[in-house]
């Protein structure tokens, strides 16, 4: 549950984030304001940093499932001291991989877009942002999800309890989900990605970034929907909020 509430506390920083950099844009738009403001680092900070913790979370769910079959005597690591401290790490390696981005001077205000990001090019930053929040949390999943379908096969070959093997499955099935809902997220920002690769060859179009926001805010939502779907305690606790008094009715009743 711990490792879900992480999921859902990144969800709703990236959120807010996105939300944050969609309004002012909204606000420099219709009183024509195109001068960079206080904070427009600073959410592109937020944004990277929430970015990086979103992807992460998954990654550290997948490998939580991937201890629990391959390692289920391993109690430590299925402890919650055991996960605060990986959440902790995580947030912490967040806050400081967009540090790079102000050492390096990488994060400009684009006029045309109304907002600050790294520019998009075949330049170091690109390739360390897309590398480190996209392709190595995405690779560690996927990894971890062909390893645990091989391994649950190799299982059915040999005389293995039945516990063990509805264990082992029904954690490939959690994996599963989770490599989903990251699918969803990074392929619904593919307008994004195909901005980054193009621009390793020709300019970016005039309102990249603008379209690319867009894209990313609808994956988000339809992001939260799958992550309602497949999660179970969770859409337990979304219920219990929604409808508080059937619950109070049902312990009384019970």
């Amino acid at each position: 549950m711990m490792l879900t509430a992480n999921t859902c506390a990144s969800t709703l920083a990236f959120a807010c984030s996105m939300l944050s950099t969609s309004i002012v844009t909204i606000q420099n738009d219709s009183k024509q304001i195109y001068d960079q403001d206080l904070l427009c680092v600073s959410r592109c900070f937020a944004s990277h940093a929430s970015a990086f913790w979103l992807n992460y979370s998954f990654s550290i769910e997948a490998i939580y499932r991937y201890v629990i079959v391959m390692y289920p005597t391993r109690l430590y690591l299925q402890s919650i001291k055991f996960h605060t401290i990986i959440i902790c790490l995580s947030w912490l390696c967040g806050i400081l991989y967009p540090v790079v981005f102000l050492f390096l001077g990488s994060i400009v205000y684009n006029v045309d877009n109304q907002i600050c990001q790294v520019p998009l090019g075949l330049s170091f930053p690109m390739i360390y942002a897309a590398l480190y929040v996209y392709l190595i949390p995405l690779s560690m999943t996927v990894f971890i999800y062909f390893r645990l379908v091989y391994y649950v096969k190799q299982m059915s070959k040999r005389i293995t309890p039945i516990y063990v093997i509805s264990r082992a499955q029904r954690e490939l099935r959690m994996v599963q989900h989770t490599v989903l809902t990251s699918v969803v997220l990074i392929s619904l920002g593919a307008p994004y990605t195909i901005f980054i690769v193009l621009s390793f060859f020709h300019s970016a179009p005039q309102y990249h970034f603008r379209l690319a926001y867009i894209s990313i805010d609808i994956s988000l939502l339809l992001m939260v929907i799958v992550l309602l779907y497949f999660n179970e305690p969770l859409k337990t606790v979304v219920k219990k909020k929604l409808h508080p008094r059937a619950n109070t009715v049902m312990a009384i009743i019970a």
